[in-house]
């Protein structure tokens, strides 16, 4: 674990068993060291951790989560980057305060360095574990080989999905020795968690995105691709603002084009150009890490031509 803050990594097949891991890690932590009160997670509005039970009650958009109540208890919602709203909400009965260094499925938010400065001093302050739910931010996709490494911030657990596998089916949390051992035998598992099939994979994706020219290319491409996104909102009228780092961005509708990204998605669709939405008002972008500067100016082109078509219907 020389290339995080973690010494232990517990292995399962998806970000929503990670983060399930994360959080039952966490309350047992909590109940073990402190007591029996000691249960509550604190979690962002409009966040999103996976589809288990656990996870989309936890998760802040309750589109995911109105339909499976009654809901497990113990768990808030508080503004993303309002600390006075975290401080408000934190207390000794919390266990955990769980964020994504950047919202993702809300529309590619990135946290302030102050918001998540204060996270780690409240959690400190109150015997609270901090959890970075990096399944879309973690192994690169941001230009450095983890999200919080920008900020200087270390949590105490980290959930990690999606590009560690590149499509093959593993997830994992990273945590500390001094926090690992509340996992004893017998109190968590995963039947295909840790495989040798997606551990193999996963070692060959990790070997080819943690070096430094794979996280140098990644921040330049991402830079380059933030600059053609502006373009075409200045040219066509359609986005207000990018933002996002690395290759995860996400443009945002201009006002009169509020709440229609999907439109675009369809659009980009008809043009063989696969783009995502984060929230109704968001267009999301998050290629391959590898991306070179031949497919970044095809996809721009048909993305430019998708959005002129789409405004003249």
């Amino acid at each position: 674990m020389e290339h995080s803050f973690g010494d232990k990594v517990f292995f399962c097949n998806s970000g929503a068993e990670a983060n399930e891991a994360a959080l039952k890690l966490a309350r047992k932590y909590g109940r073990d060291h402190f007591g029996e009160h000691k249960t509550e997670i604190i979690a962002c509005i409009n966040s999103f951790h996976g589809r288990t039970l656990f996870t989309v009650s936890v998760g802040g958009q309750a589109k995911y989560s109105q339909d499976y109540a009654p809901l497990p208890p113990g768990i808030s919602h508080v503004a993303f980057n309002d600390i006075a709203a975290l401080e408000a909400a934190i207390s000794d009965k919390t266990c955990a305060v769980i964020i994504e260094p950047v919202q993702g499925e809300s529309g590619i938010l990135p946290a302030t360095q102050e918001y998540l400065e204060a996270a780690r001093r409240l959690c400190d302050q109150y015997n609270a574990l901090l959890i970075f739910d990096e399944v879309q931010t973690g192994v690169g996709h941001t230009g450095k080989l983890f999200a919080y490494e920008h900020y200087g911030v270390k949590p105490d657990i980290m959930s990690l999905a999606k590009a560690l596998g590149c499509g093959f089916p593993i997830g994992a949390i990273v945590t500390t020795d001094a926090i690992a051992p509340t996992f004893g035998p017998g109190t968590h598992g995963s039947t295909f968690g840790g495989n040798p099939l997606a551990c193999a994979v996963a070692n060959r994706a990790f070997d080819i995105i943690n070096t430094p020219e794979t996280l140098s290319h990644v921040q330049t491409q991402g830079e380059k691709l933030q600059t053609a996104l502006q373009q075409i909102g200045e040219r066509t009228g359609v986005f207000k603002q990018v933002r996002g780092m690395g290759l995860l961005l996400g443009a945002v509708m201009a006002d009169q084009y509020e709440n229609r990204a999907g439109e675009i998605f369809n659009a980009a669709l008809k043009h063989g150009l696969m783009v995502l939405v984060a929230g109704p008002n968001v267009v999301r972008f998050a290629p391959s890490l590898l991306l070179n500067n031949e497919d970044l100016q095809e996809g721009m082109q048909r993305l430019e031509v998708a959005i002129n078509e789409w405004l003249a219907a």
